[in-house]
């Protein structure tokens, strides 16, 4: 599935991985701007149902936050405010975003945040054997079990998949 010969330094995210135990495969692929996951399954070869997208959002007192999402699907920000109990959830702009997680979007990790942030996971993304996300860097994910977002990394399950 990865590209071979590439080697990927650390990052913040796979810092966090490794410090944390977590177990995970390497995926390289040419990172194309406004591509997505559509892009990033073409060139892997995977289902971008298993691509999982980490989108920073803010609620409605201006708190960001984290909501990790099937790459062919969309967030019903209605659902997912109803769910986390606030009035109002949108996404931030690629600033807020940036500043929010310490990455640049297109490479945001849900893992080693600048911040500590709350993270929200549609539910049946943790029904999968198996997810790619993002590793913390443009055009690279890491493979791991669909497990480690709730446990070690807190994140909520939630329904708020469109």
């Amino acid at each position: 599935m990865a590209k071979k010969g590439k080697h990927v330094s650390a990052t913040p995210a796979t810092e966090w991985l490794r410090a944390h135990g977590v177990a995970f495969s390497e995926h390289v692929y040419e990172y194309v701007e406004r591509g997505g996951t559509a892009e990033s399954a073409r060139q892997l070869g995977v289902d971008e149902h298993m691509v999982v997208k980490t989108l920073v959002m803010r609620d409605d007192r201006a708190e960001p936050l984290i909501v990790l999402m099937h790459g062919d699907r969309e967030v019903s920000t209605k659902n997912l405010a109803r769910e986390i109990g606030v009035k109002s959830v949108e996404p931030c702009t690629p600033d807020e975003a940036q500043r929010a997680s310490g990455y640049r979007v297109g490479g945001t990790s849900p893992f080693g945040a600048r911040k500590a942030l709350r993270v929200f996971v549609e539910a049946s993304v943790l029904e999968l054997p198996r997810i790619l996300i993002n590793g913390g860097r443009r055009g690279y994910l890491v493979g791991i079990a669909p497990g480690v977002l709730v446990e070690p990394l807190g994140a909520r399950p939630v329904r708020c998949a469109l």
